[in-house]
Protein backbone atom coordinates (compact mmCIF):
# COMPACT_ATOMS: atom_id res chain seq x y z
CA UNK A 1 0.00 0.00 0.00
CA UNK A 2 1.25 3.36 -0.87
CA UNK A 3 0.86 6.42 1.25
CA UNK A 4 -1.08 9.26 0.62
CA UNK A 5 1.65 12.62 0.38
CA UNK A 6 -0.50 14.95 2.55
CA UNK A 7 2.40 17.66 2.34
CA UNK A 8 6.62 18.36 0.50
CA UNK A 9 9.49 20.09 2.22
CA UNK A 10 10.45 22.44 -0.25
CA UNK A 11 13.65 24.87 0.68
CA UNK A 12 13.08 24.03 4.28
CA UNK A 13 9.67 24.84 4.06
CA UNK A 14 6.67 22.38 4.31
CA UNK A 15 3.92 23.07 1.86
CA UNK A 16 1.27 22.89 4.68
CA UNK A 17 3.09 25.04 6.89
CA UNK A 18 3.45 28.07 3.78
CA UNK A 19 0.24 28.35 3.82
CA UNK A 20 0.42 30.59 6.84
CA UNK A 21 1.82 33.16 4.89
CA UNK A 22 -0.25 33.18 1.84
CA UNK A 23 -3.18 36.18 2.73
CA UNK A 24 0.13 38.25 3.30
CA UNK A 25 1.35 37.92 -0.15
CA UNK A 26 -2.03 37.95 -2.26
CA UNK A 27 -4.72 40.24 -3.25
CA UNK A 28 -4.21 43.95 -3.92
CA UNK A 29 -3.72 44.68 0.11
CA UNK A 30 -2.69 42.05 1.69
CA UNK A 31 -2.59 42.40 5.64
CA UNK A 32 0.47 42.14 7.53
CA UNK A 33 1.61 38.38 7.99
CA UNK A 34 0.80 36.55 11.49
CA UNK A 35 3.58 35.21 13.64
CA UNK A 36 3.00 31.53 12.66
CA UNK A 37 3.98 32.77 9.10
CA UNK A 38 7.01 34.47 10.04
CA UNK A 39 8.30 31.51 11.63
CA UNK A 40 7.85 29.53 8.23
CA UNK A 41 9.62 32.18 6.63
CA UNK A 42 12.75 32.82 9.21
CA UNK A 43 13.67 28.92 9.20
CA UNK A 44 12.99 28.76 5.32
CA UNK A 45 16.07 28.47 2.73
CA UNK A 46 15.44 31.86 1.14
CA UNK A 47 18.40 31.27 -1.31
CA UNK A 48 16.92 28.17 -2.68
CA UNK A 49 13.29 29.11 -2.44
CA UNK A 50 14.21 32.39 -4.24
CA UNK A 51 15.20 30.41 -7.40
CA UNK A 52 11.54 30.02 -7.91
CA UNK A 53 10.24 33.60 -7.19
CA UNK A 54 9.39 33.42 -11.46
CA UNK A 55 6.81 30.64 -10.46
CA UNK A 56 5.13 32.50 -7.90
CA UNK A 57 2.74 34.36 -9.79
CA UNK A 58 1.29 30.45 -11.27
CA UNK A 59 0.22 30.32 -7.56
CA UNK A 60 -1.07 33.84 -7.86
CA UNK A 61 1.46 35.20 -5.83
CA UNK A 62 3.37 38.42 -6.25
CA UNK A 63 6.92 38.07 -5.66
CA UNK A 64 7.78 41.84 -4.73
CA UNK A 65 4.95 40.92 -1.97
CA UNK A 66 7.13 37.85 -0.59
CA UNK A 67 9.91 40.20 -0.63
CA UNK A 68 7.93 42.77 1.47
CA UNK A 69 7.09 39.95 3.48
CA UNK A 70 10.30 38.71 3.86
CA UNK A 71 11.25 42.16 5.35
CA UNK A 72 7.98 42.36 7.89
CA UNK A 73 8.99 39.07 9.42
CA UNK A 74 12.35 40.95 10.42
CA UNK A 75 14.77 38.98 7.62
CA UNK A 76 17.44 41.42 7.75
CA UNK A 77 19.55 39.27 5.37
CA UNK A 78 18.34 38.46 2.13
CA UNK A 79 20.23 36.75 -0.73
CA UNK A 80 20.90 38.80 -3.66
CA UNK A 81 18.58 36.60 -5.86
CA UNK A 82 15.22 37.44 -4.10
CA UNK A 83 16.02 41.35 -4.28
CA UNK A 84 14.06 42.96 -7.04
Amino acid sequence: MVKEVTSLTVCKIDTNEMQKCRPAVTGNSPPPPVNECCVVVKSADLACFCRYKFYLPILGIDPSKVAALVAKCGVTTVPSNCRA
